[in-house]
């Protein structure tokens, strides 16, 4: 089974990069691999896409031995299981409100001892059914990556046991919902949303747990400096619509 290169890089105390990749074409995945990137993040939250286009997807970032993150839509725990079985190297579950959402969680997707994902190793993560069984389990277990992601309020009154949760490896600070949830859309200079990107990260590090948000090339170094190493920055859309723009605005008036 591939070593993740994220996890290796948390626990070596490294910072990690990753870019965003909205769209479904298994080039675009690829071409930000071949760039150099730790992780590619792969959406089924608010995208539309298949199976077989994660398939691809994971397919791509593989031949350059890249991570690839899925964040998977909250829904049965084959949705949890499905990206990990094609050979994603970790999952975001999205909208953790609670200590019982981050149980089921830890319940669906890590094997025994941990939780009781569902066994098969008949699929990409398996090497399909070539891969001694012991090692399939520990080495799921060990080197694929499951991230909680917090980007409401409600699940702050019981971050501490959250954090505290074994069985998962990083907290996520989003703080486009978050400014939602406390009634500021969109008000980035809000001070509730620094107090909380500051509490997900301090309750992280203090459990054990590592911390990752979005970012920007202006608040990265900030971000590092408070304890963040996993920083999300950039997507492929963002991109290509200023490089459209730019070259748009090259033609004579």
């Amino acid at each position: 089974m591939k070593a993740s290169t994220v996890l290796r890089k948390l626990r070596e105390g490294s910072l990690v990069n990753c870019f965003k990749v909205n769209l479904t074409d298994p080039r675009v995945a690829e071409i930000v691999s071949l760039v150099g990137f730790d992780c590619v993040w792969v959406d089924m939250e608010h995208i539309g896409q298949d199976w077989s286009a994660i398939a691809a997807q994971v397919w791509a970032t593989k031949t350059q031995n890249t991570d690839i993150m899925i964040r998977v839509s909250r829904g049965s725990y084959s949705d949890y299981v499905r990206p990990l079985e094609l050979d994603a190297t970790g999952i975001i579950v999205p909208h953790i409100m609670g200590l019982q959402d981050a149980r089921e969680v830890v319940q669906y997707t890590r094997f025994h001892p941990l939780g009781r994902r569902p066994v098969d190793g008949g699929n990409g993560d398996g090497l399909y059914t070539m891969m001694n069984f012991d090692e399939y389990i520990e080495q799921s277990n060990r080197e694929k990556f499951v991230v909680l992601q917090i980007e409401d309020p409600e699940p702050l009154a019981e971050l501490e046991a959250i954090a505290d949760l074994p069985g998962y490896d990083m907290l996520f600070f989003g703080p486009a919902d978050f400014s939602q949830g406390i009634g500021a859309l969109g008000k980035w200079d809000d001070p509730r949303i620094m107090e909380a990107r500051r509490t997900v990260v301090d309750t992280a590090l203090k459990y054990g747990k590592f911390a990752g948000t979005v970012g920007t090339p202006e608040n990265i170094r900030d971000l590092q400096s408070m304890g963040y190493q996993f920083v999300s920055m950039g997507a492929d859309v963002i991109g290509l619509a200023q490089y459209c723009k730019k070259v748009l605005a090259a033609y004579p008036k």
